[in-house]
């Protein structure tokens, strides 16, 4: 049976290289997903939210390293047991497949993200983006939360600089979109033109 497991924030969930011995569902916080280049260069490739599966289930050997962005908490189970429940129950198996599926399309929206979007609409993509995911219900979103990225986080994301992300959000904030509070506190105050500017 899988158990609960906290993690701190910055606390390595997966190292990339371990063994895939476990397989763990996200239930609280976020966390990301990089490589690192022999130079020492991270590069996030994708982000989880509370749901979404941590690490990569049918790979024997973790290829990503994933780290708790936030204080977070995972159900954990040892992955042979997650196989033998997978092969015993048919819905089992049909709800990791859809869930592969939406991280691949995750995985496509971010890419359409980087690629095709302004910086202004890069940024105010992300931030709707977290606060779908900051919400404890799917009926709405949550008006405001903690962003769990630096700034240097969200510039690498986008492909941006970290005085653009700055620029952008300044923007934001200026056009009545959003409200800073803190270093990492997020208000959204106008919705509708938030979606607008994100495209």
């Amino acid at each position: 049976m899988g158990h609960h497991r906290r993690y701190a924030r910055g606390e390595t969930i997966v190292a990339a290289g371990d063994a895939a011995t476990l397989c763990a569902t996200l239930t609280r916080g976020a966390a990301k997903m990089s490589t690192i280049d022999r130079d020492g260069t991270e590069r996030i490739v994708a982000l989880v939210h509370p749901a979404g599966m941590l690490g990569q289930l049918f790979a024997p050997t973790a290829t990503l390293h994933v780290t708790a962005l936030t204080d977070s908490e995972a159900c954990v189970f040892p992955r042979a047991d997650f196989a033998a429940m997978a092969d015993a129950r048919p819905a089992l198996a049909r709800r990791l497949l859809t869930e592969v599926g939406r991280e691949l399309d995750e995985s496509r929206g971010l890419i359409d993200l980087i690629s095709k979007r302004q910086a202004r609409s890069r940024v105010a993509a992300l931030i709707l983006a977290f606060s779908r995911a900051a919400s404890p219900a799917p009926c709405h979103d949550a008006a405001a939360f903690d962003l769990p990225l630096t700034r240097g986080e969200i510039a690498q994301l986008l492909g941006l600089t970290i005085e653009t992300v700055s620029r952008m959000l300044t923007a934001l904030e200026s056009a009545g979109m959003i409200a800073r509070r803190g270093s990492h506190g997020i208000a959204i105050l106008d919705r509708g033109a938030l979606e607008a500017t994100a495209g």
